[in-house]
């Protein structure tokens, strides 16, 4: 399509979780549907929209100095436009306004679906629109969505947390739990793999209590294992199920469903039982390490990650050095770690104990250290393994480096090497290589003598390459070093700390 001199362009900035991208996935589906255009150039953009997490306060703080960037191109441009949206437009409402008057539209979690409307209208009264519902107006999975992958895509379960932990604002933000019916969710997993997607990313607050709305507990474990019947869809994972529900049908269900990737993300948050009951998480660390023993016991091969918080208020030596005892215990494949983030108007906030930040800045440095060390073991006992790896090019590196990147069956990142004269895979591609070297954060799998190299063409690649042909663009090439040039089309995985 060509593009004309009054349509106008958008770009969505993503600060935050999971589901902040599936929402922003969703937000762009609404600008394109509206008439809107993806910037080809951000800087560029007529429409600017920040989608927010609430969790971290670098969020916050990444916000407002954007704002404040902002506010010299607003000056000038006056016809550009600017929406906070997400989490944190839901916590500080007015707030956003009084501290950026320049901002045009704020929206809540609970009506992404307005902000088109809201945009309009900011510009007909030539005045900032704030709309912040209470509760769940339209579920983001019925809203259009301009994905960024071919082959990857989320799929929301529910929206929302029924739990109370004392450090966290998405219940207040994000309300209690809402499900979707498994059969909505079948449909769109069905029609995302007649698209070309290979793989789906389960998504939700608390996805192992799916279900609760609808008083069944074993709805998770029955998804999982009908996601299993749909031909097809070769990898399925999930989110950030919380310990203290996870039940053994569910480990049933991944180690008998054989599209369900052998990876588990188990947030632990800390390794004091002490401190865990501070944080109302509803479990201790036998219950914790007993989920991990009864998984790798029917999934040896599973890459187990998790979320630790260093410096909760009144964390002791002793319980910090407890933590430190649960992850030589536990061998996570990756930690992500972060330092405790008091946020106004969750309980934690309120405890006495608050630690000072050269304490918390020198165990976070500790812990930080022991996680790299156990996960760069744990990479190289896969050195010499045979692995299929979903090819997304998500290596910041590749070209400098002639590899190209993409995802093993346990998520695991891998980069690796084309043998000279053989065919480039396209993202969305399968290939299955022989894993040669090691880093704490990825593998690798160059070409030595004893290499392994087969490409598997797939409908994802053929959908890639369709999208390609679409925009006009150049279905992958070799860049002039002979390196397959990057492309990233952002396959969905675990942000680290910073987010």
């Amino acid at each position: 399509m060509t593009l004309t001199t009054n349509t106008r362009t958008y770009d969505v900035r993503t600060f935050g979780c999971q589901m902040n991208v599936h929402d922003s996935e969703r937000l762009s589906g609404l600008l394109e549907s509206a008439g809107y255009q993806k910037a080809s150039d951000p800087e560029d953009a007529d429409i600017v929209v920040f989608n927010t997490c609430a969790v971290r306060e670098n969020a916050d703080n990444k916000l407002y100095g954007n704002l404040g960037q902002l506010l010299v191109k607003k000056e000038a441009k006056p016809d550009l436009q600017i929406a906070v949206g997400g989490c944190l437009a839901q916590k500080d409402r007015e707030t956003i306004v009084q501290r950026a008057p320049w901002v045009d539209v704020v929206f809540g979690t609970h009506n992404i679906g307005s902000l088109p409307v809201l945009l309009e209208r900011a510009r007909h009264n030539e005045e900032a629109q704030v709309e912040i519902l209470e509760s769940l107006q339209t579920f983001p999975s019925h809203l259009p969505a301009k994905r960024d992958s071919t082959y990857a895509a989320w799929v929301s379960i529910s929206v929302g947390c029924n739990n109370t932990c004392t450090f966290c604002i998405v219940p207040s933000l994000r309300g209690k739990e809402k499900d979707r019916r498994p059969g909505e969710i079948l449909a769109e997993i069905q029609a995302l793999v007649e698209q070309g997607v290979v793989e789906v990313t389960l998504l939700g607050q608390n996805v192992n209590t799916y279900g609760v709305e609808f008083g069944d507990k074993g709805a998770f474990a029955k998804l999982l294992r009908a996601c299993g019947q749909i031909e097809g869809l070769e990898r399925v994972r999930f989110t950030s199920p919380h310990p203290a529900a996870f039940t053994d049908d569910v480990i049933d269900a991944m180690a008998e469903t054989p599209n369900v990737m052998p990876t588990l993300h188990m947030p632990l948050q800390s390794g004091s039982d002490r401190i865990l009951k501070e944080m109302r998480r509803s479990y201790r660390m036998e219950k914790y390490l007993g989920i991990l023993e009864r998984v790798r016991k029917q999934i040896p091969n599973a890459a187990i990650t998790t979320d630790l918080i260093v410096g909760f208020p009144g964390e002791t030596e002793e319980d910090f050095e407890q933590t430190m005892q649960a992850v030589r215990d536990s061998r996570f494949a990756a930690c992500y770690t972060f330092q405790y983030s008091k946020r106004p108007g969750t309980p934690a906030a309120e405890l006495p104990g608050q630690l000072p930040k050269e304490v918390v800045q020198a165990r976070y440095e500790r812990l930080l250290q022991l996680v790299n060390e156990i996960a760069w073991q744990e990479n190289q006992a896969q050195i010499g393994q045979t692995v299929e790896v979903l090819v997304a090019n998500e290596g910041r590196k590749d070209q400098k480096t002639s590899r190209m990147s993409g995802r093993a069956r346990d998520n695991r990142l891998v980069h690796f090497e084309v043998p000279a004269g053989a065919e480039i895979p396209r993202p969305g591609d399968m290939v299955t290589v022989k894993i040669t070297d090691a880093a704490p954060y990825h593998l690798l799998a160059d070409q030595d003598a004893d290499a392994i190299y087969e490409l598997r063409r797939t409908r994802a690649g053929d959908a890639w390459d369709a999208a390609e042909a679409a925009s006009c663009g150049t279905p992958t090439m070799l860049g002039e070093s002979g390196a397959a040039a990057t492309v990233n089309l952002g396959l969905p995985g675990l942000r680290s700390a910073g987010h």
